[in-house]
């Protein structure tokens, strides 16, 4: 099986749903720790990186086999959180074949999902795998080859990685995720995604 460590990004201040997300009720547990559970039934190893409520998130999940990453830098945009995610992972790593980055807000993400998108890697051929929703959405979850960690490493602001996968078409795959890839920004959708879960 390909090494490739997943980077769970959960610094943001959550602006718009007024809370923490990380710490919404999700199955009867956290957010996250459904989220981590999730990344670990992969086999991979996984970097959590936290940021605006890390003092809350980490009692919640410092019992679970993650490796905790705080961003003091978080509030310069999700890029400087994939960027020092992507650096404590070389620094705690000997080698990877490639990272796979997730978000904290797409909750319906599942492990069938993440199997997948590791099931269609081949390390070495400089892939970036990213997940297509059923409108022709793409983005996270998304896998990124080896050869794109220093490009990751350097990024900065709020754009995420598109940039990386902006200047290399060719090497882009995709994975088909559906709904799963709703995101969960504001109250409301989290009251729609728990109705529609069966959770209300």
């Amino acid at each position: 099986m390909p090494k490739v460590p997943i980077l769970l990004l959960a610094a943001g201040a959550s602006s718009r749903m007024g809370s923490s997300k990380a710490l919404l009720d999700w199955n009867k547990e956290p957010l996250i720790v459904s989220r981590i559970q999730n990344l670990l039934a992969t086999g991979q190893k996984v970097y959590v990186v936290l940021g605006a409520y890390a003092d809350t998130i980490i009692p919640v999940i410092k019992g679970l086999k993650v490796t905790i990453c705080t961003n003091t830098h978080w509030e310069e945009g999700m890029s400087t959180s994939i960027a020092f995610g992507v650096k404590s992972i070389q620094s705690n790593e000997e080698w990877v074949d490639g990272i796979l980055i997730a978000t904290i807000d797409q909750p319906l993400v599942d492990n069938q999902h993440l199997k997948a998108i590791l099931a269609s890697f081949k390390e070495g051929q400089q892939q970036i795998i990213v997940s297509e929703s059923s409108n022709g959405w793409r983005g996270v979850p998304a896998l990124f080859d080896a050869h794109y960690l220093e490009a990751l490493s350097r990024l900065k602001g709020d754009t995420g990685a598109k940039t990386i996968v902006q200047v290399h078409p060719e090497k882009v795959y995709t994975v088909k995720g559906g709904e799963k890839l709703v995101d969960m920004d504001t109250p409301e959708r989290y009251q729609q995604l728990l109705k529609a879960t069966h959770q209300l």
